[in-house]
């Protein structure tokens, strides 16, 4: 996910396991030109790896690659939109926790997007999947207020409240991004599972992607640093 250097020859860095979570791990020598770990523990690597435990960290022996998108991501979207993906896991999820779900949704991301020629499109169906995951996914059918079903005439987007409002639910002193029925109903396609045969399409509307944004924001407690790389590869 990460690195950052460590004395010489030596880099700490963070990753995403299937079984452990997200964790540090030193990679020893890995900075020098004939190390066996050098080129395997790139950005966004899927690898098998041999670690032992150490007195702080745990240590990484070997590591052999599964998959290596590396060389598809340095597209500058598709760079962009993998590291918000990144950034998004890291950043929500705690150390030393197994979220296989989220692994898999990640993992599944990262691959979409290396062979993508919208990439920046994928970014508000992974973040609503990641939200669902995480068990902080918005209710879509019903007002988060008073619970009354959501008939898509005029509804919007009440991020503190963690989901949308109906009129008679909206706080008319506050500004409140309106949604119309067709983002509504965007959203929900973008956040139905990949089984789900009523998810067909995975572009989101400018609304509906901005409530997106919104929703992490507020969950993250603030926006991610990659925001603005995104941004400006959109405008």
């Amino acid at each position: 996910m990460r690195s950052r250097q460590l004395g010489e020859a030596d880099r700490i860095v963070t990753l995403f396991t299937s079984g452990r979570g997200k964790l540090d791990a030193v990679a020893k020598g890995v900075r020098r030109a004939r190390s066996h770990l050098s080129g395997r523990l790139e950005f966004a690597n899927e690898c098998e790896l041999g670690m032992h435990r150490g007195r702080s960290l745990d240590v990484i022996v070997s590591a052999e690659i599964v998959r290596s998108p590396w060389s598809q991501l340095v597209e500058p979207e598709r760079f962009a939109a993998a590291s918000l993906a990144v950034e998004l896991v890291d950043s929500f999820c705690e150390p030393e926790l197994a979220l296989p779900d989220v692994y898999a949704l990640l993992a599944g991301a990262i691959g979409a997007i290396a062979v993508s020629s919208a990439p920046l499109a994928l970014l508000p169906r992974f973040s609503l999947r990641l939200l669902d995951a995480l068990g902080l996914a918005p209710p879509l059918t019903v007002c988060v207020r008073c619970g009354a079903a959501l008939t898509g005439e005029r509804t919007w987007l009440d991020a503190e409240a963690g989901g949308v409002v109906d009129e008679g639910c909206r706080e008319r002193w506050r500004e409140l991004p309106e949604l119309n029925e067709r983002d509504l109903a965007n959203l929900r396609a973008l956040a139905a599972p990949k089984t789900d045969a009523s998810a067909v399409r995975f572009d989101a509307t400018p609304q509906a992607a901005a409530a997106v944004e919104e929703l992490v924001a507020h969950h993250l407690g603030r926006r991610p640093k990659a925001v603005a790389h995104v941004r400006a590869l959109a405008t």
